[in-house]
């Protein structure tokens, strides 16, 4: 203690420093992460069954430990290109897609470079192009949260971005783009353009991903936390042509995933209809909790895209303090631009959006 408290009166290391660490924020999550009903993450509410989790630990026991996994996880790799039905040099998996998003942002951002990004988004765009020194060129969403295409076009085009980072369907406000909107700013603007799916199983919308091979500068970045229920194990994906990849892969930090999560994703593919089961009970009550939620006369809920949903209140910090006191966590999103007084929570069991749904019937 007595060492940290001299470090802290030295201010002079902060010289030393990359100075864009001081715009930027540790990442928390209000409220923690622990709670009886935790809807605050995204998180599918289903954990794989246990005589899956059996399967994959007497797999995984027969490993060496003590060896290195492979410096790319190429047999991961194999799997999720066969399973999508796509080359494995389209492929590169990845310690969770956050990692994958470090991975491309180093290559293809550098200081002083454009890189347009709708707002509000997830927050970790925003943060790597601060960190990367990168000019951001931010486009607001439409009132009903929804994005302006037209906008992001005229925007790139205008500031010569030559990066677009695109989340559709969109966290934090569950719209999407339609798949001839992606076509459109892709073909229309001369940048390399991400677009993050990480809640592609819940939406209306095609995905993009089979336009990687006609669309040279497009990139789809995959995650298997949300449909999958794989968000302890990380693992995601990014896919695009082989060329682009083998040039966006020269950053990837070498031995991130382990053999543990390429087993896990292999039993998980292999047994795909429990994700189908899954994201059908997600839809379901997402439509229940939806028309329930528009009789609420104190909320105004907005359509959504992904297994979660926002809502409007009157007063968002009383409501999810409220809410944290009844043992139910969810997220307060109201900083987001466009996003005041705003809540956002993911669909989990039944009996827990009950609840949830009664507290908030509740509300005066």
């Amino acid at each position: 203690m007595e060492l940290c408290l001299r470090i802290m009166m030295d201010r002079d290391f902060a010289r030393l420093l990359n100075p864009a660490l001081r715009h930027i924020g540790a990442y928390t999550v209000e409220g923690g992460q622990q709670a009886d009903i935790k809807l605050n993450q995204n998180e599918s509410p289903f954990d794989l069954p246990l005589w899956m989790k059996d399967a994959i630990l007497d797999e995984f026991k027969h490993e060496s430990w003590n060896r290195y996994p492979d410096i790319l996880p190429f047999r991961g790799i194999k799997a999720y290109a066969e399973f999508m039905g796509i080359s494995s040099e389209s492929v590169m998996m990845s310690n969770g897609s956050n990692e994958m998003l470090y991975t491309i942002f180093l290559a293809c951002l550098t200081k002083g470079s454009k890189v347009v990004i709708p707002e509000p988004s997830f927050s970790l765009y925003e943060k790597l192009a601060v960190l990367l020194q990168a000019q951001r060129v931010s486009v607001s969403m439409h009132e009903d949260l929804s994005f302006d295409v037209p906008e992001i076009i005229k925007r790139a085009q205008e500031e010569k971005a030559a990066f677009i980072v695109l989340s559709t369907p969109n966290n934090p406000t569950g719209k999407s783009l339609s798949l001839e909107e992606i076509r459109r700013i892709v073909s229309e603007v001369d940048a390399i353009v991400l677009v993050d799916e990480a809640y592609v199983e819940f939406s209306k919308e095609e995905s993009a991903l089979g336009q990687v091979e006609e669309m040279h500068r497009l990139i789809v970045l995959r995650t298997m936390s949300k449909a999958l229920a794989l968000a302890g194990m990380r693992i995601g994906f990014a896919v695009t042509n082989p060329c682009l990849m083998a040039e966006i892969a020269k950053p990837k930090i070498p031995f991130t995933s382990s053999r543990l999560a390429e087993i896990t994703l292999s039993h998980v593919l292999d047994n795909y209809y429990l994700v189908d089961e899954a994201v059908n009970y997600i839809l379901k009550e997402r439509a229940r909790m939806y028309d329930a939620l528009k009789k609420i006369k104190s909320v105004k809920v907005f359509e959504s895209d992904t297994n979660f949903i926002i809502i409007r209140v009157s007063d968002a910090k009383k409501v999810f303090l409220s809410l944290a006191g009844e043992g139910i966590l969810v997220r307060n999103v109201s900083g987001y631009p466009l996003m005041e007084n705003c809540l956002r929570f993911n669909v989990g069991l039944k009996e827990e959006n009950d609840f949830l749904l009664e507290k908030l019937s509740a509300l005066r």
